[in-house]
């Protein structure tokens, strides 16, 4: 697979993300994120990840990673508010980090 490729498919995926997030929040907290903001948090989201080195952490024996959603939703909401001069509320953040988290786990 050629560099375009992969950035197609991963465009792709983000795009399976977002739609999976808008249809997993509740209707007030969809209504307040635009399409564009949902992108903007699932990129910042996943530095997150990687900076923090989450996804090299140990598993349980469920296979599980603990992951702070409180950590990750304030890490975005500074970016943001930086970035893009937003304030996201942090209890927002969570669900929708927790919904890109839950991305996959249908077909798990």
């Amino acid at each position: 697979m050629n560099f375009e490729d992969e950035l197609l498919q991963d465009a792709q995926e983000d795009a399976f993300i977002v739609s999976h997030i808008q249809n997993s929040l509740p209707e007030e907290v969809r209504e307040r994120f635009s399409e564009e903001d949902l992108y903007y948090i699932l990129d910042v989201a996943n530095e997150y990840f990687t900076e923090s080195g989450v996804l090299e952490s140990e598993a349980d024996a469920e296979g599980f990673v603990e992951i702070d959603l409180e950590a990750a939703a304030k890490y975005v909401a500074e970016k943001a508010a930086t970035e893009r001069d937003t304030a996201y509320d942090i209890e927002d953040l969570e669900l929708i980090i927790e919904a890109q988290l839950s991305y996959g786990e249908e077909e798990a």
